[in-house]
């Protein structure tokens, strides 16, 4: 599918997409507890879509309608030796030590760019918790036979939070009693923060944590058989509310509604740099005001949150002079190489991005010009440049721009809402 953005100005209200951060963790929660959960505001992502396709697999009956997804399950029982984790890493590093939590021996596979992204730690780490495991020397497909066995272990998380996650829920669910996880280099605590928030709305144990350098499970007096009715909403997303912001401070005004601001989102960060760049943003009781300003350059840590990567290049694109991102390690193993693909596409577009060692440096406040994009089959890369083109010089297309399915399917919609000129066309015919 190509998309045409057409400069545009901005104006009214929107309301953000469902998190697939938070849409995610509730679907594992609701099959690990035994008993009843309805999801409220559920999201329809694909990697939504795969988590539910998961749990179905796994043994949980899902159903949709009323704006609700309810879920009913007495834990992994897989009616399936197979689980498809689509492009979703979330899902493949969250659900795998889920899934060995029974003795049936499961494929686990995904498409796209997650086929090439390593999964090194669970060859290393699942033998250590009595999981037999078969990798393609490392990457997709696994094949893997529980049950998995709570232990003391010690893990790298330098590559994503992602996997810990797994490992936390599997161990609650485990009821596993006097053993701790011990990590070293954890990237992205708020993620980490959202999943012991969400285990602890679905009554999951939530082990005592020691500053994110351990986690210590100290046992459940709650029997695993008791049945459990949750309710549970999920969190408005400020990973696709960040490009909403942007899109205000370049084009506005407009208000951002369904954001949090006492959310646990890594990208709840977007407020701190749009502060920073000067950008005309109000918090008000019903939304997130945004509008045009003369914004000045930043500097800006993304260690901790590299999913705003994107965003904050188009906004760096409109602010006066170098501004500098730091977390650029974080990445390499995204949907695309990101911060190669950031700086060949913004590049198009007439702005120059510097990579030095750790750091990303954005020349803005220059012509943003019209351009022939490609996605590079990453979504966060087609909304970027989707909403640094509202106010380029002339048109800009963006090739592949279905890669927004993965996280925000509705995004061309809202844009469209708000009073963007954008056109969307196939160029074959989807597969659903």
């Amino acid at each position: 599918m190509k998309a045409t953005i057409h400069p545009s100005k901005l104006s009214g209200t929107v309301s953000t997409n469902a998190s697939k951060s938070s849409m995610q963790r509730a679907c594992a929660a609701a099959l690990l507890i035994k008993g009843k959960t309805i999801l409220h505001n559920p999201g329809h992502s694909n990697d939504d879509k795969a988590a539910i396709d998961i749990i179905k697999a796994m043994g949980a009956w899902v159903e949709m309608g009323n704006g609700e997804l309810k879920v009913e399950s007495e834990g992994v029982n897989p009616i399936s030796d197979a689980i498809n984790c689509g492009e979703s890493g979330l899902s493949i590093r969250m659900f795998t030590p889920i899934v060995s939590l029974n003795d049936m021996e499961i494929t686990i596979n995904g498409s796209g760019s997650l086929a090439t992204r390593p999964m090194d730690f669970f060859d290393e780490i699942l033998p250590q918790l009595g999981v037999k495991i078969k990798s393609n020397k490392g990457k997709l497909p696994m094949v893997i036979q529980g049950p998995l066995q709570p232990k003391n272990i010690e893990i790298d998380a330098s590559l994503s939070s992602q996997f810990l996650t797994g490992l936390l829920f599997a161990y609650a669910a485990a009821n596993a009693k006097d053993v701790s996880i011990k990590v070293n280099n954890l990237k992205s605590k708020p993620y980490i923060e959202l999943t012991l928030d969400v285990m602890k709305q679905f009554g999951l144990t939530v082990p005592e944590n020691k500053n994110f350098e351990e986690f210590i499970f100290h046992g459940s007096s709650t029997p695993n058989s008791e049945l459990r009715t949750i309710d549970y909403t999920v969190e408005g997303d400020w990973s696709g509310g960040a490009f909403l912001l942007v899109a205000g401070a370049i084009a506005g005004p407009i208000t951002v509604r369904g954001l949090d601001l006492m959310s646990t989102q890594a990208d709840k960060a977007i407020v701190d740099a749009l502060m920073k760049a000067n950008a005309g943003i109000a918090m008000e009781a019903k939304g997130i005001k945004i509008h045009p300003a003369p914004m000045n350059a930043f500097d800006f840590d993304a260690t901790d949150c590299p999913d705003l990567f994107p965003p904050l290049v188009a906004l760096a694109a409109y602010c006066k002079g170098k501004s500098t991102i730091k977390g650029v390690s974080r990445l390499t193993h995204k949907e695309s190489n990101r911060a190669m693909t950031l700086q060949d596409e913004f590049d198009k577009m007439g702005v120059t991005i510097d990579l030095k060692d750790d750091k990303m440096i954005i020349h803005g406040g220059g012509i943003v010009k019209g351009a022939d994009i490609h996605s590079h089959h990453d979504h966060r890369i087609a909304m970027a440049c989707a909403i640094a083109a509202l106010k380029a010089t002339d048109e800009t297309v963006i090739e592949e721009a279905q890669a927004i399915n993965k996280s925000y399917p509705d995004f061309y919609e809202h844009l469209k809402q708000l009073g963007a000129d954008v056109s969307l066309s196939n160029t074959f015919k989807l597969h659903e």
